[in-house]
């Protein structure tokens, strides 16, 4: 038995490192890298499955254990109705907004944009956590007070540069770091993939349903997981790069990418749901979750959540304090923006867990898709489209239930 065990384990390490690699040639690519189609899909995608796809398992396994795979559908549908509002306005108000015709629609923008700055104040806090907890776990540490003292300082580090104006130099990471963290993705489904034939010829395969909340606790908490598909809306906002109909097609190709993704994984790790969420250390709970799959998920895991958090608290940071600075109509300068950024983050790390903070920027995010719904909704009105406008209308409502009664997952 623990002959076949140790085989096992040696297959898994060896499928997910050659798959890995594999997939290193694949996205390092020059020609896929130079794709500017390829490159208008990675930057939403990069998002959506970035630092969801880390916590996404152990979350989903204590708010709705055998059903995870249900619930991942059901955030992943709502974000792709909140992507089609965007989608929208892309293709009908971004015109209207060129020609500076219409009052409603730039109050509209105006406030969507100075939401989505106060969300990714939430974000970076959110992203910079999850750097910490699982950069401490090489030392084994998941101590919630060491986890907030190593954030406070990159984050405090981050804000510095941006007030200096050297935080767009570490801009470069972020097209390195998708790429790794795609490879490492696609290992570990393809390890997944393998425990899981392996599970089923022996008739191994079974699913085990954990202790979860029920009824409305559990739908409350689902709804406070909108945070783990969001990431879509930054093609909105690649406007000075891409036409207005490659940013619609190639936004739709990474939501039903990452749906795709998603769904597998969640299905694929349903079989290691064992227990609820751990006191401490639970950012990092898919490390323990997946440490049957081999010892080489961890390092990986861990190398990949560095890199993709990092860059992705870059380029929120960045995006916060543009946005800060255009909404304030240039009375608050970007260096500014990025300073109070980095202040109200560390903020946010001392006043809530990482739980709270998932479900805060999960409402600060759909207030923003409320926003844009409604923005999307008006213009289908002059456009006379009146299925679209109801369709529209309802993602505003639903939007407001989300913000209303989405709470965080307990321990």
């Amino acid at each position: 038995m623990e002959a076949a065990s140790a085989s096992f384990l040696s297959a898994s390490n060896l499928v997910l490192m050659i798959v890995a690699l594999l997939c290193l040639g694949v996205f390092f690519h020059p020609k896929l890298r130079t794709s500017p189609s390829w490159r208008a899909t990675v930057t939403p995608l990069a998002s959506i499955i970035g630092s969801g796809f880390l916590v996404a398992g152990p979350i989903l396994a204590h708010a709705a254990g055998t059903k995870a795979w249900i619930a991942m559908s059901g955030l992943c549908l709502i974000a792709y109705l909140f992507g089609s509002a965007i989608r929208y306005n892309i293709a009908h108000v971004e015109p209207a907004l060129a020609k500076g015709h219409t009052k409603t629609v730039s109050i509209l923008e105006r406030a969507s944009q100075g939401t989505l700055s106060l969300a990714y104040f939430i974000s970076v806090a959110y992203y910079i956590n999850l750097f910490a907890a699982f950069g401490l776990r090489f030392g084994d540490i998941t101590d919630p007070f060491w986890i907030r003292i190593i954030a406070t300082v990159v984050i405090a580090f981050l804000g510095a540069m941006g007030g200096v104006g050297g935080l767009r130099a570490l801009e470069r990471l972020e097209v390195a770091a998708v790429g790794l963290k795609l490879c490492v993705i696609a290992g570990l489904l393809a390890a997944l993939g393998l425990a899981t034939g392996l599970m089923l010829a022996g008739g191994d395969f079974a699913w085990t349903a954990p202790a979860h909340p029920h009824g409305w606790a559990e739908f409350k908490i689902l709804l406070g997981l909108v945070i783990l598909v969001q990431g879509f809306e930054t093609s909105r906002y690649l406007g000075d790069e891409y036409d207005g109909e490659m940013r619609v097609k190639t936004m739709r190709r990474a939501q039903w990418l990452s749906t795709a993704i998603y769904i597998s994984f969640v299905l694929l790790i349903t079989g290691y749901f064992k227990n609820g969420l751990p006191e401490e250390g639970g950012e990092t709970a898919i490390i323990d979750m997946l440490a049957p799959i081999g010892a080489a998920a961890a390092p990986m895991i861990i190398l990949a959540a560095l890199a993709s958090q990092f860059s992705a608290a870059v380029a929120d940071m960045n995006g916060a304090g543009g946005l800060l600075s255009e909404t304030a109509k240039g009375k608050v300068s970007v260096k500014a923006g990025d300073v109070t950024t980095a202040v109200v983050a560390i903020a946010i790390i001392w006043a809530a867990n990482i739980y709270e903070i998932i479900a805060y920027a999960s409402k600060a995010f759909v207030l923003y898709y409320a926003l844009q719904s409604l923005q999307a909704a008006l213009a289908a009105r002059r456009n006379k489209n009146y299925g679209l406008m109801a369709l529209f209308a309802f993602c505003v409502v639903l939007a407001a239930a989300i913000v209303i009664f989405a709470a965080p997952a307990d321990v």
